[in-house]
């Protein structure tokens, strides 16, 4: 049985991200927010924070799937990046 797929959203207009598994998209979204919740973080922290949360119940590369479903929160505009000298992200809403 083939499992439902999501195309997911690049924040910069040309650029293709990827086809994911939705319950991985949704899994690694819900713990992003759930990051997010909770303090506006550098991209670095983000991603060890997300990793520590996720990489016992996750199957796949933490990083590489945080990045994509990152991305496409932008691309959503549900997350937003902070300019600055270390550019931080944040819950728009």
């Amino acid at each position: 049985m083939k499992k439902d797929t999501i195309q997911t959203l690049h924040p910069n207009p040309g650029k293709t991200n990827k086809k994911i598994a939705t319950d991985k998209y949704h899994f690694i979204k819900e713990n992003l927010l759930a990051i997010l919740s909770c303090s506006t973080l550098t991209h670095t922290e983000l991603m060890e924070a997300l990793y520590a949360k996720v990489k016992d119940d996750f199957k796949g590369g933490v990083q590489w799937y945080g990045e994509t479903v990152k991305l496409d929160l932008e691309a959503r505009k549900i997350i937003e990046r902070i300019p600055g000298k270390r550019e931080r992200y944040r819950l728009k809403y």
